[in-house]
């Protein structure tokens, strides 16, 4: 059992944001500024070379928290935010950066790096989401959500394949190399976010992904743009879904 402990806390516009670590793993867990009632939880994941509070991470969090009533949680992946690099994380980026620099593919680099991640972040995840139902707002019997986007999806996928606690899940952005076997042991509702214009990811490879999960219920958002382009609007879209899927009806946030 990994210890867990809050360090810190804030709130601004009717949300609380409380600091976390679970084991030596740091964390943030946003919830509503009023009401102890029970709510349910969102786990996050955040991209590759960002952190828990990436502005895209407290962006969605106050939506599902200020518009929902949810709990969102996010934990610092290996390597990232205020956790060290190993000499692997190090040598791992400095190929990506290498391979960027003389205009090579990332794809190879980067499915196999995030690979490694998710091996050490799913128990990671796992242990959190123990925790997290400790708590008397949250518990152990209410409805729990997966939202992650691009590593988040690398990371996500094993993680909900392997827990039956997730409800449905967000996902989007990702080679479906090392993700495509697992994605066909995925049966809850998904939302799937691909860029047709991706520079990174072809077409065929994020449909190829898309077409893996085993979901009877299973929707493809496509946008025109690049990999960098996912439109801010289908945040809110995931919001609604969750809403629909989690129990709570989405309101405007505050």
């Amino acid at each position: 059992m990994h210890s867990f402990k809050f360090t810190s806390e804030s709130s601004s516009n009717g949300m609380v944001e409380r600091d976390f670590t679970v084991g030596d793993v740091p964390g943030v867990l946003w919830s509503p500024a009023s009401g102890a009632d029970r709510a349910p939880l969102v786990l996050m994941g955040h991209g590759g070379g960002n952190h828990k509070k990436h502005p895209a991470m407290t962006g969605r969090a106050r939506l599902l928290v200020t518009g929902c009533g949810f709990h969102v949680a996010c934990i610092d992946a290996p390597g990232h935010g205020d956790r060290p690099r190993t000499a692997h994380d190090e040598e791992e980026i400095a190929e990506l950066f290498r391979a960027r620099a003389a205009g090579e593919p990332e794809g190879p680099i980067v499915v196999r790096y995030n690979a490694h991640l998710a091996e050490l972040a799913v128990p990671e995840y796992l242990a959190t989401l123990d925790a997290l139902q400790e708590l008397p707002e949250i518990g152990t019997d209410g409805p729990v959500g997966y939202w992650g986007i691009n590593m988040g999806t690398a990371i996500g996928i094993p993680l909900v394949a392997a827990e039956p606690r997730f409800t449905a899940a967000v996902f989007g952005q990702h080679w479906p190399d090392v993700l495509a076997e697992k994605a066909k042991q995925i049966t809850i509702p998904i939302e799937f976010d691909l860029q047709w214009d991706d520079e990174h990811i072809s077409r065929e490879e994020g449909l190829a992904l898309f077409d893996a999960f085993a979901s009877q219920e299973k929707s493809l958002h496509v946008n025109s743009g690049k990999h960098k382009e996912l439109p801010r609007f289908e945040a809110d879209s995931a919001v609604r879904f969750f809403a629909r899927h989690l129990g709570r009806p989405a309101t405007s946030p505050a």
